[in-house]
């Protein structure tokens, strides 16, 4: 049983299945794919994402605005409670710091950062963490914001070692995606190897970051197989281990229960 804990859904390409979200839906649950968790980037398009997922009850979703565009409405933290509170809602994100593609003042990215953790520990909810380029500030805001007290992941995580284990200590999961398949990526296996297994989830991030083989093609949530066989051969471990441990580390941050 595989689980994508972190996919944007609403933004797959649909031509391959034949234009259908049904199609595509029988695909990802003939890969042995259980439960899918469709990551909220805006909230101008949250309406439509839950619309789009409403029919399945293996997809959970959850609500934030991405750190990337300045352009976005900015969400205030009660709004963000209120579109917590929808049954099918598991999470406050996706949000965090990106320096890699933003320049000069960046108060607002850590307003709007702030913003989400006040939210995630205001409705009890866990947060999803984007960190890109942005290490002690990520952390400095966790920190300050006391984002132990709603708990988290640190989703597709690229970063060393030291930053994973700042975010250990502050109670929070590691997710990988397929960018730890790329023969760029050795450091990153070094922090595959050592993050506890009780901590560790496996994504696609789908569309985007497609694993090898199939690298520079749209991802789909089919290829997370790829991202759970690579952390079974780092830690040395079955496939069905890795599916075993991510699945129950996945119900134990976002709750639910296995199907």
């Amino acid at each position: 049983m595989l689980i994508d804990s972190h996919c944007h859904l609403d933004r797959l390409g649909l031509e391959p299945f034949e234009n259908s979200f049904d199609n595509l839906m029988e695909q990802i649950f003939k890969a042995d794919i259980s439960n899918l968790l469709c990551v909220s980037i805006d909230l101008e398009s949250y309406p439509a994402m839950l619309k789009l997922v409403q029919d399945y009850p293996q997809i959970a979703i959850s609500v934030g605005v991405h750190p990337n565009d300045r352009d976005r409405r900015e969400p205030q933290p009660e709004e963000l409670v209120e579109l917590a509170s929808h049954p099918r809602n598991c999470a406050i994100g996706e949000t965090g710091l990106d320096y890699f593609r933003s320049e000069g003042d960046l108060d607002w990215q850590r307003d709007r950062f702030r913003r989400h953790i006040q939210a995630a520990r205001s409705c009890g909810k866990p947060l999803i963490i984007h960190t890109r380029a942005a290490r002690e500030d990520t952390i400095a805001v966790m920190k300050e914001e006391e984002a132990r007290d709603a708990g988290g992941v640190m989703h597709c995580f690229t970063e060393n070692w030291d930053m994973a284990r700042q975010a250990l200590d502050l109670g929070f999961y590691i997710s990988f995606s397929g960018i730890i398949t790329f023969k760029s990526a050795a450091d990153l296996r070094e922090v595959v190897r050592k993050v506890p297994q009780d901590r560790i989830l496996i994504e696609t991030d789908a569309p985007y970051l497609a694993p090898v083989p199939h690298r520079g093609k749209p991802n789909i949530p089919q290829y997370v197989a790829h991202v759970a066989d690579c952390v079974a051969d780092l830690n040395g471990a079955s496939r069905e281990k890795v599916e075993q441990m991510t699945a129950e580390n996945y119900f134990r941050l976002f709750g639910g229960s296995a199907p």
